[in-house]
């Protein structure tokens, strides 16, 4: 015990020393204690809560060397930039160095010149690396974003499916650490078996921010409705995410000649040109960055006061993540997700296209997860919390949109009277559209086919318009009367 009160104490003078604080935030000390006493660990913490200073800090207390399994290249180099900034010996290892460079760290890492190195997982499989991994004194092996390693995560890459075995075929096994701003329940049982953890020490500091705002709009014209909130908060910084390339080119120029100082980032431009619209995002020569899903992660930029997704993501974890960028300074931030039943179409898609060896029915299920979001009209924070397998201690945030919302509830009990009997004589067989339609009185010839003209339901919301019909349809399934499947 007095050997663990002098790593800690040593810890704290080194936090002191390197980064300037005084103290550990909420969580960092309980697991760098962990840590030091040769444990492993499972940090679940919200953006901005300070992950790296978890394994960086006992990195410097351990004799040898950490291995930091990180997904993104522009993550690595800043925070090795950082490190070595502050005297901290750090180097990072992956596709972006050239030859030469790459034989430089490898030489100067075998002669132990570095506390930290920063490794892209596609690198663990190379040979030449692998051999240099055999010979060092590794302390301890930090595995950050890790909800890539599992196949219920939100962003599953099959790389990080290979460190386990890495980790395996080591002469003496480090400390296994794993990182990750958001995971569910399933998702944090997925990395403890795939990472192989020992007896783990595991901590959820809370998903909860609550500087940030939470809305929900269902708008005519995405792009007015940005261009409006842009001009009415003209000195704030923000994100706007949008669900694909074309649609940030779309946005990105309509923003560009209404006179708003903005920049682009997606997979389709060069490396040399997202390193530019980065840099001038970061450094506030433009005011609002448009972006795909590519952009954010790691991103050190405090600032910022908005995230506006264009779209819905295909997921609650990669909304949350997304929206999490905004408001790391503490000061209040908002929120807010454009829906239109359109983007449930464009996700299907992108879904039905994505990574074959993810499991599609699984991700259907959380793309309906999401639409009960933008569907629901209970407090949004409370969703959230929900759905990370927290219990609110409130009904009511008061700090969202359907919270603080002035519109008048209107009593639709007959309405869903209608529709669950329709759907009942269809024999729970068809989907939203068909059911619409038969609601509706429509005169197609599958209905007139399958004798649904004949039901007692046909026709009975003649009166009403398809989209009342749908929203109503998705109110029933987000509060579970109706349960939709694919």
């Amino acid at each position: 015990m007095n050997e663990l009160n002098n790593l800690f104490a040593t810890s704290k003078a080194l936090l002191k020393k390197y980064f300037g604080y005084d103290s550990f935030r909420t969580g960092q000390e309980e697991i760098i204690k962990h840590i030091l006493n040769g444990e492993d660990c499972l940090g679940i913490m919200p953006t901005g809560a300070g992950k790296s200073i978890c394994y960086q800090i006992p990195a410097m207390t351990f004799d040898g060397v950490t291995i930091v399994v990180s997904p993104l290249i522009s993550l690595m180099k800043d925070q090795v930039d950082s490190l070595n900034d502050v005297g901290i010996p750090a180097t990072y290892i992956n596709s972006s160095l050239s030859e030469f460079e790459y034989m430089q760290a490898i030489e100067n890492a075998s002669r132990g010149m570095y506390k930290i190195i920063y490794v892209a997982p596609e690198r663990l499989i190379n040979e030449n690396f692998f051999n240099l991994l055999k010979v060092l004194n590794i302390s301890m092996f930090a595995i950050d974003e890790a909800h890539c390693v599992s196949q219920w995560g939100h962003d599953f890459r099959p790389s990080y499916k290979e460190i386990a075995n890495v980790i395996l075929n080591l002469k003496n096994r480090p400390i296994v650490t794993a990182f990750t701003a958001t995971a569910t329940e399933l998702v944090k049982e997925d990395i403890i078996n795939s990472l192989h953890l020992s007896n783990p020490f595991i901590i959820t500091t809370g998903f909860d921010r609550k500087n940030l705002y939470f809305a929900v709009n269902t708008v005519d014209n995405k792009k007015e409705f940005i261009l409006d909130y842009i001009k009415q908060n003209p000195t704030q910084s923000g994100i706007i995410y949008c669900a694909t390339r074309k649609n940030v080119e779309n946005v990105y120029d309509f923003l560009e000649n209404n006179g708003i100082l903005v920049s682009k980032y997606h997979g389709g431009m060069t490396e040399k040109n997202r390193t530019q619209s980065q840099n001038d995002f970061v450094y506030d020569k433009t005011l609002v960055m448009v972006a795909t899903n590519a952009f954010g992660m790691g991103i050190d930029k405090s600032n910022i006061r908005f995230v506006i997704h264009f779209n819905m993501p295909k997921d609650l974890e990669s909304y949350y993540q997304e929206a999490g960028r905004s408001g790391r300074d503490g000061d209040e931030a908002k929120c807010i997700l454009l829906f239109s039943r359109a983007d449930i179409v464009t996700n299907r898609v992108l879904i039905e296209q994505g990574n074959p060896e993810i499991n599609h029915s699984t991700e259907y299920k959380k793309l309906n997860d999401i639409v009960d979001y933008c569907n629901t009209d209970k407090c949004l924070r409370k969703y959230i919390l929900e759905y990370f397998g927290e219990i609110p201690l409130f009904d009511k945030c008061n700090n969202c949109s359907n919270c603080n919302s002035e519109i008048e509830l209107t009593n639709i009990t007959v309405d869903a009277q209608k529709i669950l009997s329709c759907i009942k004589r269809m024999h729970e067989r068809f989907g939203v559209a068909l059911v619409c339609d038969v609601l509706k009185g429509a005169k197609s010839a599958k209905i007139k086919n399958m004798h649904f003209d004949k039901l007692s339901t046909y026709g009975v919301m003649k009166d009403y318009s398809k989209d009342t019909i749908k929203e109503i349809i998705s109110f029933l399934i987000s509060e579970n009367y109706i349960t939709s499947y694919r």
